[in-house]
């Protein structure tokens, strides 16, 4: 079965931009993983483990500078049928817990959805699930959580931490879809990639032991395909692909070229120079803004500044000469002596003499 590819990987490819996979490098990847993989089960056990994934490491030449999770469909279903899939679900309006079980398992059945082993409404998990050794328990005994995408907001604070570390948050499923057993599948038989802004490589698991090497190689090229075209970078950016296992090494499959290099770097000196654009411009819009103020302020032209004469003294006013009248009034009461007033005063002040009696 052939992968059919996008638009955006087509004219990408077409560009020049992301060359493909060589299928028979891939395909002898594959094989030796499963080779290797076969004589550990052997050595181990007498049944080869289907339950070890099969994973691409992708590894970057730049760290992006947002994250970003990429929806990968697959032509084949990487997950065996052996999977525990839990579902959380709304509550129901005038439905009790019990009664929003049987409504939802009801729904899956018509829908024709058989993969579903667990149905847990949101008020289930507030209620019963709130204890740190539940949600533990809870996450041990499912490999895979799905969600009612009207209450996956609200599922933040009642999972806890592991759920987070481990990558095991539930995804996403409109349950209102006409289409609800092909969405669930997908999802279900799909993967993902989250590309995150802490580093250059991510993982996306792509199969199992189980599957042939033909499904195998199918999965890789259609999830490198997808990668490719909706990675949100301008310029190429994959720079090698592994192959691996949970226990095994890194087998490369992918390996970009040195011309990419200067594709980054011219890319680089034109996102510098627009940079720097942008902030002459910014520039000279605040000078332009400063001046169309100082205008404003002084209504128009600045004046020319002259220089202030420092004032001279003032000249002393003249007294008005004074009436004769006044004058003559003036000089008829005389005005009494200093001496006298002195000495009259000492004499009252002073002791009165008795004449002498002879």
């Amino acid at each position: 079965m052939r992968v059919r590819f996008t638009r955006e990987a087509d004219s990408m490819a077409e560009a020049g931009e992301v060359t493909g996979l060589d299928q028979a490098q891939v395909k002898k990847a594959v094989l030796a993983l499963q080779a290797f993989l076969k004589t550990k089960s052997t050595s181990d056990s007498l049944f080869l483990d289907e339950t070890q994934q099969i994973s691409l490491l992708f590894t970057l030449w730049k760290i992006p500078s947002k994250a970003q999770t990429i929806r990968i469909p697959l032509p084949h279903g990487q997950r065996p049928d052996t999977d525990e899939v839990c579902l959380f679900t709304r509550d129901e309006p005038n439905m009790t817990s019990e009664q929003t079980q049987r409504f939802y398992k009801k729904l899956l059945e018509e829908k024709g959805v058989k993969n579903i082993s667990e149905i847990i409404p949101y008020k289930v998990l507030k209620t019963e699930y709130k204890p740190h050794e539940a949600k533990r328990r809870l996450l041990g005994n499912f490999d895979m959580f799905l969600s009612d995408d009207r209450v996956r907001r609200l599922l933040t604070s009642h999972l806890g931490k592991h759920f987070y570390q481990r990558k095991r948050e539930p995804l996403c499923v409109n349950m209102l879809s006409k289409h609800l057993a092909r969405d669930i599948h997908g999802v279900i038989q799909g993967t993902n990639l989250k590309v995150t802004n802490k580093g250059c490589c991510c993982m996306a698991r792509v199969g199992h032991a189980g599957m042939t090497a033909d499904e195998v190689t199918e999965n890789i090229e259609a999830a490198f395909q997808t990668v490719a075209a909706k990675l949100r970078t301008k310029s190429p950016v994959i720079k090698l692909i592994h192959i691996k296992s949970q226990t095994s090494g890194a087998l490369p499959i992918y390996t970009s070229d040195l011309n990419h290099l200067s594709v980054l770097d011219e890319a680089e000196k034109q996102a510098q120079a627009a940079r720097q654009e942008a902030a002459a411009k910014k520039q000279a819009k605040k000078n332009k803004a400063a001046e169309e103020k100082k205008s404003a302020v002084t209504g128009g032209e600045i004046p020319q500044l002259v220089p202030i004469a420092t004032p001279s003294k003032k000249p002393k006013l003249e007294k008005a000469p004074k009436p004769a009248a006044a004058k003559k009034g003036r000089k008829g009461k005389k005005a009494p002596n200093k001496m006298t007033k002195t000495s009259g005063k000492t004499e009252s002040k002073g002791k009165r003499r008795v004449p002498k009696v002879k």
